[in-house]
């Protein structure tokens, strides 16, 4: 099977239709074989009802349900689980992420061989509100990651199998596949502009909140791939070097109490002096870094996965 094309979705009973429909026309058009997962993620509305009724008419639908709202991150995992295609396209429900971008996207992975590719929305059509947070946040992940990607929230992206089946998908990782691709050694990241439509029905599922979680994940996978596997190369030199910073703060406090006693100039005790409890703050807080990454790493070596690596090939 050439494509897999995996849709989280969540109270979108209105676009399903046309959405397969329009999928349906492009695969006939340019000859590809092809499966649609469709992910209801708890859906409150009739879109479990409709996607039962397009699996009878089309013969290409897989669905999965939750009986909750888990989020998009467990949608995608879900689906990625499921599809068996040789390249998996995965892409909103909503209408604004266009079928007639799958061709290339698919002769980009199939023809171009690289591992993953992200599309890019250089046109939105979405407010100022959230446009703008959503440069400073693509500008933040570039700098932070290394991987130079324009849109990586963008819903519409497509990767070799291998690549999906590598990888994690957890909380809310989903917006950073990019990077969890890369620590699993895909590196050949391609990006290309798509066509964003304005939203045809419904309204949108995400709120301003999605800007602050979005930030306290990068750092959290940031921190995760860097030092996931050896906290105290983190933790412990923080560690040392605020401990020292305080150990020599205190030093330097004593020796202008000794030098003032020495000159027989009247000095206030060291007891009395803030330097001294701001010396012994740093000492402390850096003990207790040390002894944090220290605890890490008795968790990491105690990790079911702490040697799992993955292999490309073996003779």
């Amino acid at each position: 099977m050439n494509i897999s094309i995996v849709v989280p979705l969540y109270n979108e009973e209105e676009s399903l239709n046309e959405l397969v429909a329009w999928i349906a026309k492009v695969m006939y058009e340019h000859n590809l074989t092809y499966e649609i997962v469709l992910v209801d993620d708890g859906s409150t509305d009739s879109s479990w009802r409709e996607i039962e009724k397009l699996s009878t008419e089309y013969g290409s639908i897989k669905g999965i349900k939750f009986r909750r709202n888990y989020g998009k991150s467990a949608a995608l995992f879900c689906g990625f689980q499921s599809a068996e295609g040789d390249v998996v396209i995965t892409m909103d429900a909503d209408l604004q992420d266009s079928p007639d971008e799958i061709p290339d996207l698919y002769y980009m992975i199939a023809r171009d061989k690289y591992d993953m590719v992200s599309g890019w929305k250089k046109r939105r059509h979405d407010p100022i509100t959230k446009t703008i947070p959503s440069r400073f946040y693509n500008w933040t992940a570039r700098k932070s990651t290394g991987i130079k990607l324009h849109d990586f929230n963008c819903g519409l992206k497509a990767y070799r199998s291998e690549v999906i089946k590598s990888i994690e998908v957890y909380g809310e990782m989903h917006r950073y596949i990019p990077v969890l691709a890369k620590q699993a050694g895909f590196t050949k990241i391609g990006e290309k502009v798509v066509h964003h439509q304005a939203r045809k029905y419904g309204v949108t599922k995400f709120g301003f909140e999605r800007f602050i979680n979005g930030f306290l994940d990068l750092m959290s996978i940031i921190f995760m791939t860097r030092f996931g596997k050896k906290p105290m190369h983190l933790f412990g030199t923080l560690g040392v070097i605020t401990f020292l910073f305080g150990l020599i703060s205190a030093i330097v406090v004593g020796a202008h109490k000794l030098i003032s006693l020495a000159r027989g100039v009247k000095a206030i005790l060291i007891t009395d002096s803030p330097y001294f409890y701001l010396s012994l703050v740093c000492m402390i807080i850096g003990t207790q870094l040390f002894l944090s990454g220290f605890i890490g790493e008795l968790v990491s070596r105690s990790s079911s996965d702490r040697n799992h690596y993955q292999i490309d090939k073996e003779i």
